[in-house]
C-alpha cells in the first residue's frame, strides 16, 4: 500500500506536467525564467492549508514559509533568511501572517503537557496565550476560546515581524510593503482577514521600533 501511493506522486506529477503542456506548451520555459511574486506567505506547516491552492494562485505568484503555528520568531534564521530575500531581493508589496482554525500546535500550547522538543517551539504561543489570559478566561466554550487564541497567535506573530528590522528598514526606505493577519477555517474554507494590517506609516509607533533579529 505504502508503495502504491508513493509511486502514485511520481504519476500524478507526469499527468500534472502532460496537462500544462497542453494547455500551454512554453508553460514551464516561461516559469523557469525567474520569480518575482508579489506576496510572502508564512503559514502553518499544516498539509491541509496550501497557499496557492486556498488563495487560487498560481506556481510563482506567492513565496512561501512555513513551520508549526505560523510563528515569526526572531532567533528562526530560516524564517528571517526567507524574509530577507523576500523584502530585499524579491521586493514582494505584501507579508501575509496565515494560520488556521484548528491548529494542532496552538492546541498543544493550551495543554500542560510534556510533548518534547515541541514544547520549545510553543513556548512562544504560550506566552501569547498569558499576555491574553484575562480574556481567554472570560470564553467559557472551549472551541471558542481555541479559536480566540489561534486569531490572538496569528496577530501577536504580525507585530513581531513588524518589529524585524528588515521590516522596519522597507518601511523607512517607504517601498509600499504591507503586513497583514488571516485566519483559515478548515470546515468552510474562507479566509477571515483579521484587520491588523500595517504598513510604512506603522514605523513611525514606538511599539514598532524595537529590532529583534
Amino acid at each position: 500500500m505504502k508503495n502504491t501511493y508513493y509511486h502514485q506522486l511520481l504519476q500524478n506529477n507526469k499527468d500534472w506536467v502532460q496537462e500544462k503542456l497542453d494547455n500551454n506548451p512554453q508553460y514551464f520555459k516561461e516559469l523557469s525564467k525567474g520569480q518575482k511574486p508579489p506576496v510572502l506567505w508564512i503559514g502553518c506547516a499544516d498539509s491541509r492549508v496550501p497557499a496557492n491552492q486556498i488563495t487560487g494562485t498560481l506556481p510563482g505568484e506567492i513565496f512561501v514559509h512555513r513551520n508549526i503555528a505560523n510563528m515569526v520568531v526572531h532567533t528562526d534564521m530560516n524564517m528571517l533568511s526567507v524574509l530577507d530575500y523576500a523584502v530585499n531581493s524579491l521586493k514582494v508589496n505584501h507579508i501575509i501572517v496565515c494560520g488556521h482554525y484548528g491548529c494542532g500546535g496552538v492546541q498543544a500550547a493550551m495543554q500542560n503537557k510534556s510533548l518534547g522538543l515541541i514544547n520549545k517551539w510553543i513556548r512562544n504561543i504560550k506566552e501569547v496565550y498569558k499576555d491574553n489570559y484575562t480574556e481567554l478566561k472570560k470564553i467559557e466554550d472551549d472551541q471558542e476560546r481555541f479559536d480566540r487564541l489561534v486569531e490572538l497567535n496569528v496577530k501577536a506573530q504580525v507585530y513581531d515581524l513588524a518589529k524585524t528590522s528588515i521590516v522596519q528598514q522597507a518601511w523607512k526606505d517607504d517601498t509600499g510593503l504591507e503586513i497583514h493577519g488571516w485566519v483559515y477555517g478548515l470546515n468552510d474554507g474562507i479566509i477571515k482577514d483579521l484587520r491588523v494590517s500595517m504598513d510604512s506609516a506603522a514605523h513611525l509607533n514606538d511599539i514598532f521600533t524595537l529590532d529583534l533579529d
